[in-house]
């Protein structure tokens, strides 16, 4: 059964790529921030990363490094797909 959300999946531009760029070396995961980009799920796919506190990999076109500098500057932020889609 899919979680409340994750229809987001279906039109995500990563489901076509390598997963090695998305969670390999900083020089593959600066590839994946680009095709994050485009990709019509970028926010939806941050917001769950974010509010799942997902600790590896690019996610919505923020690498891990990333996400916990905008988590610690917004510590509380209880719901980051309201912050960014709002």
């Amino acid at each position: 059964m899919r979680k409340n959300g994750e229809h987001w999946r279906e039109s995500a531009v990563c489901r076509q790529g390598d997963a090695e760029h998305f969670f390999g070396a900083t020089a593959h995961q600066n590839r994946a921030k680009v095709l994050c980009t485009g990709c019509p799920a970028r926010i939806p796919c941050l917001a769950e990363a974010l509010d799942e506190r997902i600790e590896f990999g690019v996610w919505g076109g923020m690498t891990e490094r990333e996400r916990r500098a905008l988590l610690r500057r917004r510590p509380h932020v209880s719901s980051w797909k309201a912050v960014l889609t709002g």
